[in-house]
């Protein structure tokens, strides 16, 4: 049967992995540049950043914008093609957000970062890490789930934990800084930062979908 019409169609070396896996690699840096961004949080070292940061924006568009052109060229994929998209879409979303926070962090120029920020970032990339993790994972989850599974609840586990940074920011932010002003800039530059582990783990709810379809 291997000389079948329908398996001379089937892909050897299925090419959307390595795309995902290049899309996993680009958050990784985002999530470090957030990262040295939060420690160096000086308005130049801050446009310099973002300028980085942005780059790596880009190259995640154009990674997302690949996946859907092979998607539309591809008899045969790996995974549903709404998974694959669906999936493609949202790792792109996180970079996306991490850009968005540092494109505040210019614009909004607060006179100082908390702490906390980073402490959030430093969540962000954990979380990240184990986004690359399962990707790592994906082109064998037919055969084993079992890490995949793992990555995942440390997905839901950072997401959580980035919950808890943000909700004592804020109320060490209400209670403690009385410029009206500066209390709007640092709570949206710390909102998108936290926007951004909501979506990684949104990213793992897609990946867990997929477990169930496949594994």
């Amino acid at each position: 049967m291997n000389n079948s019409f329908l398996s001379r169609l089937t892909p050897k070396e299925p090419k959307f992995f390595p795309i995902l896996k290049e899309m996993a690699d680009v958050m990784l840096v985002a999530s470090d540049l957030i990262i040295e961004c939060m420690e160096n949080a000086d308005h130049e070292t801050a446009i310099e950043y973002y300028k980085k940061i942005k780059e790596q924006e880009k190259a995640g568009d154009v990674l997302s914008t690949k996946i859907f052109d092979e998607l539309n060229t591809t008899f045969i994929t790996p995974f549903d093609r709404e998974d694959i998209h669906h999936l493609a879409n949202r790792l792109d979303d996180v970079t996306d957000r991490i850009n968005s926070c540092a494109k505040k962090l210019v614009l909004y120029n607060p006179k100082q970062m908390p702490k906390s920020s980073v402490d959030l970032a430093r969540e962000l990339k954990a979380g990240v890490v184990c986004i690359g993790k399962a990707v790592d994972e994906l082109n064998v989850i037919k055969k084993s789930s079992v890490k995949i599974k793992e990555y995942c609840k440390e997905l839901h586990d950072m997401e959580n934990r980035a919950d808890d940074v943000f909700e004592h920011f804020l109320i060490d932010l209400f209670e403690n800084e009385k410029d009206a002003v500066e209390v709007i800039k640092v709570k949206e530059i710390m909102a998108e930062l936290e926007k951004a582990t909501d979506v990684a783990e949104q990213v793992g709810k897609i990946i867990q979908t997929i477990i169930v379809k496949y594994a």
